[in-house]
């Protein structure tokens, strides 16, 4: 079986080479859907031998689904441009009868590394992601923020990684956190979410604590606790940038 591959860009002129190239070694036709980036994303993908696609942005769940209709095969793999397969992901997929698969989803392990390094506790580690399936079968989930392949028919692959590239450093990190955080807590106002002042602390005590003592995050040192700190932080976020869209709504 002949696969496509999937990735959505937006000024990613550092990633996508070396994520397309990861993706050229299982995938047969690769689509790229690209949101007007300003950088020289496009132009790397020139000479990559891909479909590039500009979209402006429609969300993550419609984006991506935007750019399964120019996907050429059934099976479909979808990674972040911050991601790449590694040579065992395609040995494992190489391997799969997907003509023949009972399943309409695949998940993947996922190898989440910063400052140069693997994180192996601190909620980071495994982090199963669903990266292959049957877009006859499944689609995202139509959200604006992280979406999934919506399935309950998939099955686990332990063999290899995706290789994410979270954050070069805590800057990058942070940047992430309070981007992410502000289009949740703006998806759950339009949503009429409620949420009393109690919660962002709570939550956000609850996400360190998950991250630091129940996940380990202890056994990954200085980073492992400042990983920590930053999962609280980002759930604190979401809650209290919710709780000040509320009030000021409400005012």
């Amino acid at each position: 079986m002949k696969i496509s591959g999937l990735v959505i860009t937006l000024n990613e002129e550092k990633n996508i080479e070396d994520c397309v190239k990861s993706m050229l070694l299982v995938c047969d036709d690769i689509v790229v859907v690209d949101s007007f980036s300003t950088d020289k994303t496009c132009d790397i993908l020139e000479d990559l031998n891909v479909t590039v696609i500009r979209q402006k942005y429609l969300g993550d769940g419609p984006q991506r689904s935007h750019g399964l209709t120019y996907c050429k095969y059934d099976w479909v793999l979808n990674i972040d441009a911050d991601e790449r397969v590694d040579k065992e992901i395609v040995k494992a997929i190489k391997q799969l009868n997907l003509k023949e698969s009972r399943f309409d989803s695949y998940e993947f392990r996922r190898k989440n590394i910063f400052h140069n390094k693997w994180i192996k506790h601190s909620d980071w580690y495994p982090d199963y992601i669903r990266r292959l399936f049957n877009k006859t079968k499944v689609d995202f989930s139509q959200v604006m923020g992280h979406t999934k392949i919506q399935s309950t028919n998939y099955k686990k692959i332990k063999q290899g990684h995706i290789v994410h590239y979270t954050a070069e450093n805590y800057h990058e990190l942070i940047f992430a956190l309070n981007k992410y955080s502000t289009r949740q807590a703006n998806i759950w106002h339009k949503q009429g979410r409620k949420v009393f002042l109690y919660e962002p602390f709570t939550h956000g005590f609850f996400a360190f604590f998950k991250a630091y003592i129940l996940r380990r995050g202890f056994l990954d040192g200085v980073d492992g606790f400042n990983i920590s700190v930053s999962k609280g932080l980002g759930s604190y976020l979401k809650y209290i940038k919710l709780y000040e869209l509320n009030k000021l709504s409400v005012d």
